[in-house]
């Protein structure tokens, strides 16, 4: 019953979100939609990681009916930066263990679903946003947030074993250095190496629509995909599951950026996951090159033995 109420309030808060993409309905009804799908992500996130469902939704509720009604600045702010953490948060911890790459890559999809919906809500709450206060705010609260809940489910640090280290070492690594890069680059402006690089993107837009973003495509999508089939493994697959955010967060926040169309949006999400999931095939291929038997029968068998069990979609993990 819980279940069916929960899912009602969060069509009934896209719907609202529709109405007022497409300019129908009155000026608050964008608020009242994302204060629905946040509060329901928010319960789904506690839900799922077994936590308070009660509580989160209470305090996600009324953090966002203050930021509706009073307004101003910090509070919309500090409702869409909470929004964009449960939900990419929620759209890793959504996905299940899958035994092929063809299922790897439907549990992408199931994460950008997700994310894509929690952009609709933190729009939702019309924020102001500071670049790049907001992106480094949400990608480290999502971090912390999502290695909390998978230092249980993975069996803690003890149980990673030395690739699941080395894994692991070489995802924070990537994501430090991309953030340290992005911001140097802010700071100091394009050198004689990367100019070429951005004056191809800006050029790929111009023609395209958008252009990937190299974090979701390098990090974020390959991490998820290739954790989700680690997951139908070993258990340790969660602590690559866990850079999924490097994706979902991105996608999150993806309408929160100045002059960013919907349609600009879209397509940039569309053009990330085509490279992020052929790099995750790659990854798969070479993990059952070096892990699994030999052959095509080997390989089918080695899919019939990995059934780890792990609960549901919607069941407490």
């Amino acid at each position: 019953m819980v279940g069916l109420v929960a899912v009602a309030v969060l069509l009934a808060g896209l719907a609202a979100l529709g109405c007022a993409v497409a300019g129908i309905g009155p000026a608050w009804v964008d608020g009242l939609g994302a204060i629905a799908v946040s509060t329901t992500l928010s319960g789904a996130l506690a839900h799922r990681t077994g936590g308070r469902p009660g509580v989160a939704t209470l305090l996600a509720l009324g953090i966002g009916v203050a930021a509706v009604v009073v307004g101003g600045q910090t509070l919309p702010t500090g409702a869409a930066v909470m929004t964009v953490v449960v939900g990419s948060v929620y759209a890793v911890m959504a996905t299940v263990p899958a035994v092929s790459f063809v299922r790897a890559a439907g549990e992408v999809l199931v994460a950008t679903v997700v994310a894509s919906m929690t952009a609709l809500a933190a729009v939702g709450f019309e924020p102001t946003v500071t670049e790049p206060r907001f992106d480094y705010a949400a990608i480290l609260l999502a971090l912390a947030l999502v290695f909390a809940v998978v230092y249980r489910l993975g069996a803690g640090i003890h149980g990673l074993g030395r690739r699941g280290l080395v894994v692991v070492l070489v995802g924070a690594a990537a994501l430090l250095l991309t953030l340290v890069y992005g911001e140097l680059l802010r700071r100091y402006g394009a050198g004689p190496v990367v100019g070429p690089v951005i004056d191809f993107a800006r050029w790929t837009h111009d023609r395209i629509g958008a252009f990937p973003r190299p974090l979701v495509v390098l990090l974020g999508i390959p991490a998820l995909l290739w954790g989700c089939f680690q997951r139908a493994r070993r258990r340790q697959g969660w602590w690559v599951c866990a850079f999924g955010v490097a994706a979902t967060v991105p996608f999150a926040q993806g309408l929160l950026e100045p002059d960013t169309s919907f349609l600009e949006a879209g397509l940039r999400i569309v053009y990330s996951l085509v490279p992020g999931l052929l790099i995750g095939f790659v990854l798969v291929r070479a993990d059952l090159a070096l892990t699994a038997p030999r052959g095509s029968r080997g390989r089918r068998a080695e899919e019939a033995d990995a059934h780890r069990p792990e609960p549901s979609r919607f069941a407490v993990l």
